[in-house]
């Protein structure tokens, strides 16, 4: 294996060749960001009108990221950022990082590594003797040792510890910073060995102003699915508090204000769903090492996050009952169908669940979002009987709603991520309902 000081007087003379599997909203950034700091870079993607995209200096990724498109154009006319479709390109790199899909299953929940395992052993076909293996993806505890191990050396006919490094440093990024994330937050390297993972601090250290720990990959495992689990339990927390500020009279906002004053309490934003690749899906990841049944919490806050479009539906419904409507035969405009604010990324997004849901009671929706293309343009409001906001785009902060009520059917507003004031729109006659806002404008 390579000498740790003679990997270090490589990296730092960025005399490492680094090829990155799988250029999505992670991927991308890492082969951009390794670029940008003087590295040769290889980008493969399995979809090649993608590759190409990028092989041309332009973002494939929309929605606001922060200096990511000027650093691609940067890294490609420079030459230190190239993509292919072949994963036989790798043959010639020391690092071989892996960022793609880990889903799970939507029946039973356990992890699909469909897209890992043909990654890793395409990449593996290929590698040469001394490279340093890594997967970014987020994993279930025990997967680098109990499949990738196997997948890699199996594919490669090298081994493990000997003649190749295997090690975890799982991401953490998401939409909107992922440059900033990239840089300024800290990461894990979980090796197969220390000095595997002392080879990992030494490559990210040149692109990360953070703490980098060294760990074993089951330790790194956990901790990122770990980290993911924490916070959608805070989430469902802060869900349940919402119904209960709803149905008592009181506003969440205010409410999480005045608990957060108190030591050590941190509630979260309530909203209408938890999306994204990694939320949904790393708290099943986390419960998946152990026998189904064997944990109640993790479950219960899955529930909880997972219903709150359907809360958002049921709002709607009783805004529209208040005004002598009903959701069959209504047409609902729903402002939002990415995930998250200011970006177009729709993995499991919440939007289309409650959508299916407004159509399965015999609404007619209309879809708004100014990143997701096919939903972009003038918001039509014209015979709309009820407005909907699934996501906190800045555009629908700015809406003129007393010009809107004039110009749709029925007044009805719902929101579902605390972009109203409620006391404002119903001065001006609007219908309102929204997550954690008392149900009934209090009495003056």
């Amino acid at each position: 294996m390579i000498d740790q000081e003679a990997w270090q007087a490589r990296v730092d003379a960025r005399d490492v060749r680094i090829a990155v599997v799988g250029l999505g909203y992670v991927g991308l950034p890492v082969a951009v960001t390794f670029a940008n700091v003087g590295f040769r870079v290889l980008g493969v993607e399995r979809i090649e009108q993608r590759a190409a995209t990028v092989r041309g200096g332009h973002n494939p990724i929309e929605g606001d990221e922060p200096g990511l498109s000027e650093a691609l154009r940067r890294v490609v006319a420079s030459g230190h950022l190239d993509a292919t479709s072949d994963l036989a390109m790798v043959s010639s790199v020391d690092v071989v990082i892996v960022c793609v899909e880990t889903p799970v299953e939507s029946h039973d929940h356990r992890p699909r590594y469909a897209a890992l395992e043909g990654a890793v052993r395409g990449a593996a076909e290929h590698v040469r003797e001394g490279t340093l293996f890594i997967v970014e993806s987020t994993l279930a505890p025990g997967t680098m040792e109990a499949f990738v191990r196997g997948w890699l050396e199996s594919s490669s006919a090298l081994i493990v510890g000997r003649t190749l490094s295997m090690g975890h440093c799982p991401e953490r990024v998401m939409p909107g910073k992922l440059l900033q994330n990239l840089r300024t937050l800290s990461r894990v390297c979980g090796g197969d060995s220390p000095a595997t993972s002392a080879r990992m601090q030494s490559l990210y250290a040149t692109i990360v102003e953070a703490d980098l720990d060294a760990a074993s990959c089951v330790t790194a495992e956990i901790t990122k699915t770990a980290e993911n689990t924490f916070r959608d339990v805070n989430i469902a927390f802060a869900n349940e508090l919402a119904k209960v500020c709803e149905a008592a009279g009181a506003d969440f906002l205010e409410v999480r204000g005045l608990v957060n004053k108190s030591p050590g309490r941190n509630v979260l934003i309530a909203g209408a769903g938890v999306g994204g690749h990694c939320i949904p899906k790393d708290p099943w990841l986390f419960a998946s090492s152990l026998p189904s049944g064997a944990l109640a919490l993790v479950p219960a806050a899955r529930h909880v996050n997972d219903g709150m479009p359907l809360h958002l539906l049921e709002l709607t419904g009783e805004a529209l009952e208040a005004q002598g409507q009903s959701l069959e035969g209504a047409t609902i405009l729903v402002l939002g169908y990415a995930y998250l604010e200011e970006s177009d990324d729709e993995r499991n997004t919440p939007s289309e669940v409650l959508i299916e849901a407004l159509r399965a009671l015999g609404a007619t929706v209309r879809i708004h979002d100014p990143f997701v293309h096919r939903f972009s343009g003038e918001i039509e409001v014209e015979a709309v009987d009820a407005i909907v906001i699934a996501v906190a785009h800045r555009a629908y902060r700015d809406l003129d709603w007393a010009a809107l009520k004039e110009r749709v059917k029925t007044p009805v507003l719902v929101d579902g991520r605390f972009v109203i004031e409620p006391s404002r729109v119903r001065d001006l006659g609007w219908e309102f309902r929204g997550i954690g806002r008392a149900r009934r404008q209090a009495a003056s």
